[in-house]
Order: structure tokens, then C-alpha cells, then sequence
């Protein structure tokens, strides 16, 4: 009998401070950046990291819940907000200089990934307690965001969606697909502490409210034909030097390149406080009792012969 016990007691404490670290929730800060039409170096648009303006770089806040769904899988749901910029005036490509277009972008982004980690260790320093520990992941998902492209013209930042500056009204929300890789030290179980760069891949070409060309006729008003034709804003030495650049952007010409979607990145530190849950032997036998409730009885059932 008493060996009863103590197996009983043995296996309660172990159920009881194994108790499961699963919730965990958090924020972070960090910078943004884009992908696209406007802005970028000497050549026409590249893919990737090759065409991005370091000096555009801005701004990301980010909140989320995580949870430890399998112990090698953890879902995230995550709210982002952020902005992109670009700039042609920081470009030496001609085409691109002489556009003369210039955006922000505050993004809004709400997003489902999962977390797959390629590397743990669970007690770093070897001391047999796993208070401290360090977790590298790979992450993917589905988001969706709002955004609004503005340009500075005219001494303020005018909303470019209303005025359909290609002839179409594009979306203000959109699908995207996030991707990235991550780690985060745990330290005395409950702080986490980590970085995490992301990549969006998205289904609209007017972050930057660049697409393809300028519309065929030009808009009524001269405030209208102002704001999206910007090459007039350059001064005569432009025209003088480049005529081809020049006039390569007027009324139905190229305008920006239709044949990529735009995308953008970030690059968050993060710290998030991790919940601790009871175990399952915890749940299914107790409600606290000592712990703080009553002791869940099993009803007996008698036979009846």
C-alpha cells in the first residue's frame, strides 16, 4: 500500500510541475521597408533585396499571441503596423529619376502564421533546471492588410486612390502572404526574448500606386494632371540633359512595370511573457483542492447484479 502511495505521489508531482508553458503573448519594434516601382539604383526594377533604398527605410510596431500548438509547431496571431517609403529622386536610373514620383504607405496588417523550429535547446548552460533556452524557427502564413498610398505634392500628403491616377480603383485591402525566419531566448521560463525578419509577398501592384501607364487622357484638372504626371515639376536642366527621359513620361506611356506585384519586409526585436498552464493531470483530476479549489470526484457506477 504504501508503495501505492508513493507512486501516486510521484506521479502527481510530475504531472503537477510539468505544468504546460503554452500561451504566450507580446510586441515588438523594428523597421520596414518596400519593393517596387518607385525608387530603387541605377538599373530598372529587380526582384528582391537588390533593388531596395536602404536610406527609405522606416518604421514597424508589432503585438501578437503565440501558442505552442506541438512541441515542434507554435501558431501566431499577429497585428502589424507599419510604413513604407520611396523616393525617384534617390534613384540614378533616368526613366525612374524623371518619373519624379515620390509615396508613403502606413500599413495595417493582421496576420495567421505557424512557427516550425529547426533548432532548440531547451537548457542552455547545462544546469538540469530548463529555466533558459533558446528556439530558432522558420514561419509562414496568410495576413491581409489596409493600406492607403499617399504622395507629397504641393506642400502635403495627398491620398492617390481617389483620383485612379491609372484609369483603375484598386483595393484598399489586401491578401499577403508572410514568410520568415526567427529565434527567441527564454529566460527563467516566463521572458522571451528574440528578432524575427519577414518577407510579404502581396497580391497588389499599388502600394506605391505604380502599375503600368499613365492614362491614355489626361485628367480635366490642371490640380489632377499635376499630381500624376510629375515630370513638369523638374527644372529645365533635366529636360536639356535627358529630352528622351524627358518625354519618355507623358499621356499613355510607361508609367511603372506591370509584370511584378509589390511586396515589403520588416525586421522586429520582440519580447513576449509566456502564461503558465496547468497539466493535463491537473485539469482532468483537480480544481484546485490545496491548489486553490475542490477535488473533482469520479461518480461510481454499481452494476446491477
Amino acid at each position: 500500500m504504501r508503495k501505492f502511495y508513493i507512486t501516486l505521489f510521484l506521479l502527481s508531482f510530475f504531472s503537477i510541475t510539468k505544468a504546460q508553458w503554452l500561451w504566450e503573448y507580446g510586441g515588438g519594434i523594428g523597421i520596414s521597408n518596400y519593393l517596387g516601382d518607385v525608387g530603387g539604383k541605377e538599373k530598372t526594377r529587380r526582384d528582391f533585396v537588390a533593388d531596395m533604398q536602404l536610406a527609405e527605410t522606416r518604421w514597424n510596431g508589432t503585438a501578437f499571441v503565440r501558442y505552442k500548438w506541438r512541441p515542434k509547431l507554435s501558431l501566431k496571431l499577429s497585428f502589424d503596423y507599419l510604413r513604407i517609403q520611396g523616393d525617384d529622386a534617390l534613384s540614378t536610373n533616368p526613366g525612374r529619376r524623371y518619373r519624379n514620383f515620390n509615396f508613403r504607405n502606413d500599413i495595417f496588417e493582421l496576420a495567421f502564421t505557424g512557427e516550425w523550429f529547426f533548432y532548440e535547446n531547451n537548457d542552455l548552460g547545462n544546469t538540469y533546471r530548463y529555466r533558459n533556452g533558446f528556439r530558432a524557427y522558420l514561419m509562414g502564413g496568410v495576413g491581409a492588410f489596409y493600406h492607403n498610398p499617399k504622395s507629397y505634392y504641393r506642400g502635403e500628403w495627398v491620398a492617390m486612390r481617389p483620383y485612379a491616377t491609372e484609369g483603375y480603383s484598386y483595393s484598399n485591402v489586401v491578401l499577403c502572404i508572410p514568410m520568415g525566419v526567427g529565434f527567441y531566448f527564454t529566460f527563467n521560463k516566463k521572458h522571451r526574448l528574440g528578432m524575427e525578419m519577414s518577407f510579404r509577398k502581396t497580391f497588389t501592384d499599388y502600394l506605391d500606386d505604380i502599375h503600368d501607364k499613365y492614362p491614355s487622357t489626361p485628367p480635366a484638372d490642371a490640380y489632377t494632371q499635376g499630381l500624376i504626371l510629375r515630370t513638369t515639376e523638374l527644372p529645365a536642366s533635366y529636360k536639356d540633359a535627358n529630352p528622351g527621359a524627358y518625354y519618355s513620361h507623358t499621356w499613355g506611356k510607361k508609367r511603372g512595370d506591370p509584370t511584378n506585384k509589390d511586396a515589403y519586409m520588416t525586421l522586429n526585436v520582440t519580447y513576449s511573457y509566456v502564461i503558465r498552464g496547468k497539466s493535463s493531470f491537473y485539469r482532468s483530476r483537480y480544481r484546485g483542492s490545496f491548489f486553490g479549489g475542490k477535488k473533482r470526484y469520479m461518480r461510481k457506477i454499481r452494476a446491477k447484479f
